[in-house]
């Protein structure tokens, strides 16, 4: 597997619209967690899954893709840190 773990900071109320934002399923996507931190509501952690790298970057170059971006971004406070890797362990 591949993906991405990545550090968001959402704007005030932004937390339910991203809820709400559509989630569409990319041919080799996974899976997606979205972990909400104690110390500060405003940051997620998400961690985006697909099957491998191919699928993952067919992804992120599909315009469709950019605009799910642009209005995620819409939801910001600052750009996402985005940390791009493969899956070397899973205790499933």
């Amino acid at each position: 597997m591949y993906g991405t773990v990545t550090k968001i900071k959402t704007k005030p109320g932004a937390l339910e619209a991203l809820k709400e934002m559509e989630q569409r399923k990319s041919p080799g996507f996974v899976r997606t967690f979205v972990f909400q931190m104690d110390k500060d509501a405003s940051e997620l952690i998400m961690v985006v899954l697909f099957k491998n790298k191919e699928a993952y970057f067919a992804n992120a170059d599909n315009p469709v893709q950019h605009e799910d971006f642009t209005k995620l971004r819409q939801l910001l406070k600052t750009d996402p840190e985005w940390n791009d890797g493969e899956v070397v362990f899973d205790s499933q």
